[in-house]
């Protein structure tokens, strides 16, 4: 009893510290903190040996953001061969996938051939991660024997994909800001230039920008780059 406490007490304390990482400045690196998922969530849940963190952005392609081993690596590529497999089950179709025994899988049966002969994993699971316009993600856990993975595994790799779409989620805010604020800034330049050469003041200039774009049917930041870019190219 005293070691099943022990043990909650480790799994608790390492989900903490992630958390804390997500939020610390130094932690801003998207790779860097997926990789802490990764490697914490092999730590951490019974019976995980490997895990992989992928991507798709459609039904049989994924692309691989970290792996703790390159069989992981090796392990989606014989998804995106076959066009099936757990991961992309998981991203698309279901919020977990468990594979007891890759030796008598019969869901995949193409992808489970490959993968037994090929890697030496014989049980498996997937986490849904997020979902971004049509991107979806997946962590995945491995283990080379087969039953590995109980309902405590599961309860514990939900958390760590939890962490993992909120590195994610944290990263893409992070992009729109400052996409936004490179448009509001090239929109600004633009305004400026209207104002000066047409001796108008800020809102004349901006209700012409928003006119022309919407005559032209161009996107406002894009019609105000190309004004402030025809005006003073950018150094070749």
């Amino acid at each position: 009893m005293t070691n099943q406490t022990d043990g909650a007490r480790s799994v608790h304390a390492a989900i903490a510290e992630l958390a804390r990482q997500l939020h610390a400045s130094e932690q801003r690196d998207l790779q860097a903190v997926l990789a802490n998922v990764a490697e914490g969530a092999v730590s951490n849940v019974p019976g995980a040996e490997y895990a992989g963190i992928t991507v798709t952005t459609n039904r049989d392609t994924l692309t691989t953001q970290v792996a703790t081993d390159p069989i992981a690596e090796l392990h989606n590529d014989i998804q995106i061969k076959h066009g099936q497999g757990p991961c992309l089950v998981a991203a698309w179709d279901q919020p977990v996938v468990r594979v007891n025994d890759l030796t008598s899988e019969t869901r995949w049966p193409a992808y489970a051939a490959d993968a037994v002969a090929l890697t030496p994993f014989r049980s498996l699971m997937s986490f849904r991660l997020y979902t971004h316009s049509e991107t979806l993600g997946s962590l995945t856990l491995y283990s080379r024997a087969p039953l590995a993975f109980t309902e405590e595994s599961e309860e514990i790799g939900q958390v760590y994909a939890a962490h993992a779409a909120v590195a994610w989620a944290a990263t893409e805010r992070g992009s729109q800001f400052m996409s936004a604020l490179a448009s509001r800034d090239i929109i600004g330049q633009a305004k400026g230039m209207i104002m000066e050469r047409f001796d108008i003041d800020a809102v004349r200039a901006f209700e012409l920008l928003r006119k022309l774009s919407q005559d032209t049917n161009t996107p406002l930041a894009r019609l105000a780059a190309d004004l402030v870019h025809k005006d003073h190219p950018p150094k070749q």
